[in-house]
């Protein structure tokens, strides 16, 4: 038996890191909490390190920089910072100049709170300005790169070869009582539409087959038109005319190529009928979206700061049905706000089981300081109580995702990695095919996944 695999783990992370060493070449290991937003600016933090010449490291004991990017939704995330305290100070004892980095939407708290409590933490930096990290590390850019201050400007260093996201707006001007995003993201501005149709066609140019458009409210982006008119779609438009989220689909859909255009996350106040229309338009556009209810009861709602009613919401997505049958809909419920009533929860239940979601991501309300729900609202619900109303919710999504699965049992469908156009999971007897468009004749269905086989 080979006598290293007797070694311990942090053993094993003592050889690595002293080989590291002695080669001379510096290393990153960059670990991300949260949603695709933060996926894709880890991929620009990632970019800018690369470009001052660090490679990536493939955990964090082979690493001489490790970067933590930072969720703030839920209490959960945070903690999961707090829990690395012990792991971070025993390989700084091994690599005494580990650097590490903590950015992301924690920085919403003052950093001399964040140093005090997050002790580990040599530099703690916004995210908006990742193009500094290098100075900051010591380092510095090659010279054939140009630098920038806007980090969206910096050149991604994408973690798939199929897959990207790419940010077409940043921040939030919303200011729902629950959450931190406007405090950790800002307020809301949109990339120059020049810029996301760059990184678009490059990334069909390189062979990507999924582009997730992304936002924290991502069809209220605007911006004014400034883009060259290559095609039909950008000829439309003129310049210094306001293009919207609806244009801006219809554009990227005008991309040549074989792709599939997603976005998250919309807000219903902001859904137009023009968005609607543009969606069931352009054939690139994959039909699934996230659209958060977060509530069904109208009382929470207006407490949530969420300016529309069940009502409406329940008459968007039978429009949004009415216009593409097959669209496949997922939605955000947050369980357990201060002061909802058993009554009022029950209003969600039955939205829910009248709505029929494809999938849903439920939460217990947790309390984010700053918020105006943490300031003027007590967080009055028991845990055992949202853990009984989020289990209510799950049954209910159980079912209403089997239905609706089960209506795909026979039919044909196209699949890239394991993946429906719908967005849903789907697993072959065989091998599924990499990084290829595949279609699938759907033999069996649960509620979290489809059975297929490819079609000749």
């Amino acid at each position: 038996m080979d006598p290293d695999e007797n070694l311990t783990r942090q053993t094993r992370g003592k050889t690595m890191i002293k080989k590291k060493i002695s080669d001379g070449v510096k290393k990153y290991h960059i670990t991300t909490f949260g949603c695709q937003a933060n996926l894709a600016d880890s991929e620009r933090i990632a970019g800018a390190l690369e470009n001052a010449g660090l490679k990536k490291a493939a955990n964090r004991e082979a690493a001489d920089v490790l970067v933590f990017n930072t969720c703030s939704v839920r209490q959960k995330a945070e903690d999961r910072i707090f829990g690395l305290k012990k792991e971070i100070e025993k390989l700084k004892t091994v690599n005494c100049k580990l650097k590490t980095v903590l950015t992301g939407c924690m920085m919403h708290y003052d950093k001399k709170e964040l140093a005090r409590r997050i002790s580990f933490v040599d530099i703690f930096l916004d995210i908006k300005e990742t193009a500094k990290l290098p100075k900051l590390l010591g380092l510095a850019a090659r010279a054939s790169r140009r630098e920038t201050e806007d980090y969206l400007k910096l050149e991604p260093k994408y973690s798939s070869g199929v897959s990207a996201g790419v940010p077409i707006s940043y921040g939030c001007d919303n200011f729902c009582t629950y959450c931190i995003v406007p405090y950790s993201r800002n307020r809301e501005y949109s990339r120059p539409v020049k810029d996301i149709v760059e990184e678009v066609k490059n990334l069909v140019g390189k062979g990507y087959k999924e582009i997730w458009l992304l936002g924290q409210n991502v069809n209220s982006y605007k911006s004014l038109q400034e883009i060259c008119r290559n095609s039909p779609a950008e000829a439309s438009a003129k310049a210094g005319t306001i293009v919207k989220f609806p244009d801006l689909l219809r554009i990227i859909n005008s991309i040549p190529g074989d792709f599939w255009i997603r976005f998250t996350s919309p807000h219903p106040k902001d859904f137009s009928d023009d968005l609607i229309k543009a969606m069931a338009e352009c054939e690139k556009f994959a039909h699934y979206i996230n659209l958060p209810l977060q509530s069904g009861d109208n009382a929470v709602l207006k407490r949530m700061n969420r300016p529309y009613t069940a009502g409406h919401y329940k008459k968007l997505v039978k429009k949004i049905r009415k216009v593409i049958p097959d669209i496949a809909i997922s939605t955000d419920i947050i369980v357990g706000f201060p002061g909802e009533t058993k009554k009022q929860f029950e209003n969600t239940a039955k939205a829910m089981e009248e709505i029929g979601f494809d999938m849903a991501f439920l939460s217990e309300y947790s309390t984010r300081p700053g918020t105006a729900a943490a300031k003027t609202m007590k967080d009055n619900i028991p845990h055992k109580e949202k853990e009984c109303r989020k289990k209510i919710l799950n049954d209910i999504l159980t079912k209403s995702a089997l239905a609706n699965n089960k209506k795909l049992i026979g039919k044909t469908v196209r699949a890239l990695n394991g993946k429906t156009e719908g967005h849903k999971t789907v697993k072959l007897s065989g091998k599924f095919p990499k990084n290829k468009f595949v279609k699938l004749k759907i033999t069996a269905a649960g509620p979290w996944g489809l059975k297929g086989e490819v079609v000749n």
